[in-house]
């Protein structure tokens, strides 16, 4: 039922960007300028975006790219470009990759299996457009507009972690229905709670997640991607901390205070906190193992 509802809203967000106008019957784009270059494209449509938490700086943009028959479109790469306006000329090029969403053999119910993301530095506040190509046989473009706003709703890089004192199998007496979301529980995420890590100088990454209620289509593999990296580290400092986003992991109780003293506003957040209590990156939405590897060895090791 959920994948069918995702393809639904799917067709429902593109249908309004369709070819069915030929360039040649509009008004010509000024050269060059994002417009024209969607123009190019033999079937144009919108992104559907995955990240929307954007400020000064480097970007990280996640998106889909569906045709109009709600069909994911998912070459290895996707060339990029940014522009200020639909109508004006791209200042940034780059080319998107693939990530994957989830983890192999592991996350089995997702309708979407990988998502393009894409590096851009913008030096200012504003509202911007992207188009994405991806370089394929079928030549489909999708655009979306980029809001980056003055600072971001969520804590920055280079500050301080909030000390949440988030529940812990300890402090839960082992009831893990408490804790979490995830069938089969996530136990080795659930040892630690930020507070203690905090005080234990110990490096940490913390994802707020609820892989039974997300609201998007592709954030219940956040939870699997973070055990993964878990796994994947164990022989190292860096401790795997998983948080749900709701009271009582009930929606209908509104969310949790841990995520409030965050001061989140969308799920999932990934957090990768050093040993000196600082943020050092940050992830919102899905993100891919080899992301959350790489993200670890450069900033936690």
């Amino acid at each position: 039922m959920r994948a069918s509802l995702a393809v639904l809203a799917l067709i429902a967000l593109t249908a309004g960007c369709g070819s069915a106008t030929s360039p040649s019957k509009r008004s010509a784009p000024t050269p060059g300028s994002l417009q024209a270059l969607w123009n190019q494209s033999e079937e144009r449509v919108g992104l559907i975006p995955g990240t929307t938490d954007y400020s000064p700086g480097d970007l990280r943009i996640s998106f889909l790219v569906v045709d109009h028959r709600g069909r994911v479109v998912a070459p290895p790469k996707a060339r990029f470009w940014i522009a200020r306006r639909l109508l004006s000329k791209p200042f940034g090029q780059t080319v998107a990759r693939l990530e994957n969403v989830g983890v192999p053999g592991v996350t089995t119910s997702e309708p979407v299996k990988a998502l393009y993301v894409a590096h851009v530095r913008v030096p200012r506040a504003g509202t911007y457009w992207v188009l994405a190509r991806p370089l394929g046989r079928v030549r489909i473009g999708g655009v979306t507009q980029v809001v980056v706003n003055e600072h971001s709703t969520s804590p920055a890089v280079g500050t301080r972690a909030f000390p949440s004192h988030t529940p812990t199998l300890a402090t839960a007496h082992g009831r893990t229905a408490e804790l979490t979301t995830r069938v089969p529980p996530d136990r080795g995420l659930l040892r630690y709670s930020i507070a203690e890590s905090l005080t234990a100088h110990a490096p940490f990454v913390v994802t707020f997640a609820t892989p039974r209620w997300c609201t998007s289509r592709t954030c219940g593999p956040m939870v699997d991607v973070v055990q993964a990296a878990r796994r994947q580290f164990a022989s190292s400092p860096v401790r795997f901390i998983h948080v749900e986003v709701y009271a009582g992991n009930d929606p209908r109780k509104g969310y949790n205070r841990w995520y409030r003293e965050w001061h989140l506003r969308s799920e999932p957040w990934t957090f990768l906190i050093g040993g000196d209590g600082r943020v050092k990156a940050k992830f919102a939405g899905s993100m891919s193992l080899r992301e959350l590897a790489a993200a670890v060895r450069r900033f936690l090791l």
